[in-house]
């Protein structure tokens, strides 16, 4: 420990030296005014850069700078100094006297079911609250070494503590450092690097699990080094129906049992979606019926190869369903959409069949839209794809998916094959990835060769660009690469128009003055914004009115922050071969 007794650390006094952890050390400390506080001092060189965002910032220091609810320890202030070289970053919130969840068991044993419902739905008030900020954070860690009962206060007045693992939800994909995490309480997800709304709920059901039963779900006894083998293995236990038997519990009901299942469902979209569904299922305001937790695409059939769909002709509008991004369509056109549909003109020319394109850029700007489109506008029949479809446990098995899939686009072409979040399949294969997903795109890099020429164009979309295997995105294989950003002024005015043509909306709007207001707002927020408002007018049994509007836009933050923005930008100009300079108008969306 750095510091003792009535030592200062900026203006606070330590008290007590509590605890020396992996990258951090503990204090109770005094303020200037005399009151107690909790410390936590960071070397910020033990980090992993998991925990330092885009901006150098730490992690658990943005996180906790936000905390404002009574199950969350509220911060209270925050710096940084150097020591022997080192920097490290401090952070103060407030201090509560109690123990943990995990202390209360040891001393006192089993709680009632009354008890645990309580206990569930603090922690839940506290997620949806964290779930609930403009861009939400990711708890990442709630088990009962994390849940703080305040001795001076009732069950509900618990806190949820410690964001050394928390993520913002905007951040990218990150595999966990599984030395210091418990993976009885990760999500299946949680394994490949995912962070969610989804994977923080499983966690909670986990709890509720372990306080009822006195055990974790799927327990078995594994290395304590947590390699390849024993997450196989921890997977492999889950593919198991999980056992809810009766106990001679008061109130312990189906529902309840239910609701602990439903929170455990292997599949996250069988989950719960939000922290106040969880919370209404356990106070019994939303009915859950009994369901398996186990895996739908092993549960439906026993061998290891995915239920891949057919190829089927999309039919629709085509590109001109899609308002705004006339540049990007234009392009396309020229590009990719005539030399499909006229091969033999161009063979005669000497120019190659285009094989594929990677559709790249902010989340919500509408890349899967985009290609559905895309393959009206074309013509062909149409795969859509993600990489969990297709990605398996077992050896050889993925390899054997992507065969198949690329067998039935070429029995079925001419074939678009859309590959959503493609950087999940196919990883940089120099970063550190399992040797199944390497083999993985060994096998797509084979597949992908002269597709072109035997009428399979594949799509690729994906946030994150860098993450990709190089080779993927040389030529011949996506080499088409378009940047699909936030909305300009023409596309915001487009998309009022296109969300609001087929409900009941007040004539006159004026949608110039819209697209002004949502400046750096992505489709997916201008959506929101007039659902909301539909809604409200709904509910006032009026048409939808530039009022109405107005405000909805008022209370609506855009998904993405300047920063973001400003990163995605760049991201645009690496990807073109040019060095990042000013910021250059962005082709607008849907």
């Amino acid at each position: 420990m750095h510091f003792k007794k009535n030592d200062k650390i900026d203006s606070f006094t330590v008290v007590f030296p509590h605890k020396q952890g992996a990258y951090a050390e503990t204090y109770r400390v005094r303020d200037a005014d005399g009151k107690t506080r909790f410390l936590k001092l960071i070397n910020n060189s033990k980090l992993n850069r998991n925990q330092i965002d885009d901006e150098g910032r730490v992690v658990e220091v943005e996180a906790t700078k936000q905390l404002k609810h009574h199950n969350l320890c509220r911060y209270i202030d925050s710096g940084s100094m150097i020591m022997g070289g080192s920097q490290y970053t401090w952070i103060v919130t407030e201090f509560v006297s109690g123990e943990t969840l995990s202390q209360r068991i040891i001393r006192d044993g089993n709680f009632s079911v009354y008890e645990i419902k309580t206990i569930a739905k603090s922690v839940l008030s506290a997620l949806l609250f964290l779930h609930s900020l403009p861009v939400p954070i990711i708890h990442n860690e709630v088990t009962i070494q994390n849940v703080l009962l305040n001795l001076v206060g009732d069950l509900q007045d618990l806190k949820l503590i410690d964001f050394g693992k928390a993520r913002f939800l905007n951040q990218r994909p990150a595999k966990p450092n599984l030395e210091d995490l418990n993976p009885f309480y990760l999500a299946p997800e949680r394994f490949s690097g995912v962070s969610s709304v989804q994977t923080d709920l499983y966690s909670v059901g986990v709890m509720m699990y372990q306080l009822l039963y006195g055990e974790l779900p799927w327990f078995i006894d594994i290395d304590k080094s947590h390699n390849q083998d024993d997450i196989d293995s921890i997977l492999s236990e889950r593919d198991k129906e999980l056992e809810l038997n009766d106990l001679d519990k008061y109130e312990l009901d189906d529902q309840l049992k239910n609701t602990i299942a439903k929170a455990l469902s292997y599949d996250a979209e069988d989950r719960f979606q939000t922290a106040d569904e969880f919370i209404k299922a356990i106070d019994g305001e939303i009915k859950v019926d009994k369901q398996s937790t186990k895996r739908k695409i092993m549960s439906q059939q026993d061998s290891s190869k995915a239920t891949i769909a057919k190829p089927t002709k999309r039919e629709g509008e085509g590109f001109a369903a899609i308002a705004g991004m006339d540049n990007l369509k234009r392009q396309m056109m020229e590009e990719i959409i005539e030399p499909l549909n006229n091969p033999e003109e161009y063979r005669r020319y000497g120019v190659t069949i285009p094989n594929g394109m990677l559709l790249y850029g902010p989340p919500g700007c509408g890349k899967t839209f985009f290609a559905k489109h895309f393959a009206e506008e074309v013509g062909f029949n149409f795969i859509c794809i993600t990489p969990a479809t297709l990605k398996s446990r077992y050896v050889n098995a993925t390899q054997e998916n992507i065969a198949q899939l690329f067998k039935d686009a070429e029995e079925n072409a001419p074939t678009i094959i859309f590959i959503d979040e493609i950087n999940e399949l196919v990883p940089d294969r120099h970063s550190d990835v399992h040797e199944m997903s390497r083999s993985a795109v060994n096998e797509m890099l084979a597949q992908m060769d002269r597709t072109g020429e035997k009428g399979v164009f594949v799509v690729g979309a994906t946030n994150y660009p860098d993450m990709i295997d190089p080779a993927i995105l040389r030529s011949g294989r996506l080499e088409n690469k378009y940047y699909v950003g936030v909305p300009d002024k023409s596309a915001r005015e487009a998309l009022f128009k296109l969300y609001l043509s087929k409900r009941p909306y007040d004539f006159g709007l004026d949608y110039s003055h819209l697209a002004d207001l949502t400046a750096n707002y992505v489709s997916a927020d201008i959506s929101k914004i007039v659902n909301d408002a539909a809604r409200k007018a709904l509910k006032n049994h009026s048409r939808i009115t530039m009022q109405i509007l107005e405000e909805e836009i008022e209370q609506t933050t855009p998904s993405l922050t300047a920063s973001e923005l400003e990163k995605y930008d760049k991201m645009r100009q690496q990807m073109e071969g040019k060095t990042p300079v000013e910021r250059r108008p962005r082709i607008g969306f849907e």
